[in-house]
């Protein structure tokens, strides 16, 4: 008799106890500056209006995500703990779908595991979950989703509930900010696309084959395009609220204003950048550096220097892999940071920053997660490890100026800025 293949060990521990490990450097430290800094001077106010309902700020972006600031400032009131709590809440939930979706999409441990280490020490989600600005929770909103929608596809016996969460999740991840809604086309173009290619005769009802089997193309259709529409239309609820400079023109017209306000924003700006700069991560953004609480305080956001190059050639590898091994999750991670990226590189908005590259940025370290995986498989366990160790002790070199530490002097910031544009 055969032996009964082995069955992966579902890494959920690991994934709680790294998850639950960045909260913790999360905390420490949050409530520093103990004054609003960088975007947030524009979100706060527009937070605070938002529970007074006197006057509608800050109009050119949606509004979920500050309906979370603002309910931050009503639980814990309004200081820094309040302003910054639920966005390092949104940020440890992130990394946890982070490394749920890739198990889900691999059964592949090391693969989760690597996953959870190297968003946790890239820098970005990092920095995004210690400030009250709006990206993190388009962060979380999507890695939460695309765990749903793995899920979904490993146990089709939960489907229909895990199609449904990650409907609502694809709306409020619009609702916090527009860079989601290529990410929110994906799922609903990819489900009809694979039960298409399934040759299901009832293409509409057929209850049969890839991704979702019992799921119809129309029930998916419901899940993965009227949900998230409607959900995120509902988030602006609020906005028809206001006592002053509401939104009496109806939903459609505010997008068309909303757009409007975000294309006339074409004054320079000393850190705006180029997607191209973000790839190779040569211009970073200081959020903060002077002399504050009673300290010299800096906080950088840059991407790990380890992890952003590696992860360009991984990206290749996945990309090839994904098209001729036809290893849908590696295809999968290479075609969503293109997708993520691609609206940069089309968009109208003339100005743009250093963490839009926050989500793509997070298929990055996906894809390099897979790839070192793939490396482990081959017999290179100590260079796949060896990559993880590095990547974390980056991190905790260039821990003071991501956490607002206290620092030397004014010319500390020499230290790290290993680049010309980090400057």
């Amino acid at each position: 008799m055969t032996r009964a293949p082995e069955q992966p060990r579902d890494p959920l521990i690991w994934c709680w106890a790294i998850a639950l490990g960045f909260w913790a450097l999360l905390l420490w430290n949050l409530a520093i500056p103990s004054t609003d800094y960088f975007d947030e001077v524009h979100y706060l106010p527009a937070a605070r209006e938002m529970l007074t309902l006197n006057r509608f700020a800050n109009r050119e972006h949606p509004l979920f995500g500050k309906e979370m600031l603002a309910l931050g400032i009503a639980l814990f009131g309004d200081n820094p703990w309040g302003w910054r709590l639920i966005p390092s809440l949104a940020g440890t939930l992130a990394l946890f779908a982070s490394m749920r979706a890739i198990w889900f999409g691999t059964l592949d441990r090391f693969a989760a595991v690597a996953t959870g280490l190297l968003i946790a020490s890239g820098f970005h989600l990092f920095v995004a979950s210690r400030i009250a600005m709006l990206d993190i929770f388009m962060l979380c909103a999507v890695a939460v989703a695309y765990w749903q929608l793995a899920a979904a596809m490993r146990e089709p016996e939960k489907g229909r509930w895990r199609l449904a969460l990650a409907g609502i999740a694809l709306g409020l991840a619009m609702g916090a900010k527009w860079n989601a809604i290529p990410l929110a086309m994906v799922p609903s173009l990819a489900f009809l696309v694979l039960r298409w290619r399934a040759g299901r005769r009832r293409l509409l009802l057929s209850r049969r084959g890839m991704p979702v089997p019992g799921i119809t193309l129309v029930e998916a259709a419901l899940w993965l395009g009227v949900v998230p529409l409607a959900v995120y239309a509902a988030t602006f609820i609020p906005g028809f609220l206001y006592a002053r400079e509401a939104i009496p023109e109806g939903l459609i017209a505010h997008h068309r204003f909303m757009l409007d306000l975000q294309e006339q924003v074409k004054k320079a700006h000393p850190y705006q950048s180029t997607w191209q700069q973000w790839v190779l991560n040569t211009r970073a953004i200081w959020y903060l550096y002077e002399p504050v609480d009673g300290a010299q305080r800096g906080v950088l956001l840059v991407g790990n220097p380890l992890t952003m190059w590696l992860g360009l050639p991984a990206l290749l590898w996945c990309a090839v892999t994904g098209a001729w091994k036809r290893w849908p999750a590696h295809g999968a991670v290479a075609f969503l940071y293109v997708a993520s990226l691609g609206l940069w590189v089309v968009a109208p908005k003339p100005i743009q920053f250093y963490y839009h590259y926050s989500l793509p940025s997070m298929f990055l370290l996906a894809a390099l997660a897979l790839a070192l995986a793939d490396l482990r498989n081959a017999g290179w366990r100590k260079t796949s490890g060896g990559v993880l160790i590095l990547s974390v002790g980056l991190f905790a070199v260039f821990f003071p100026i991501l956490s607002a530490l206290p620092l030397s002097g004014p010319r500390a910031f020499e230290f790290w800025t290993w680049l010309p544009g980090w400057r």
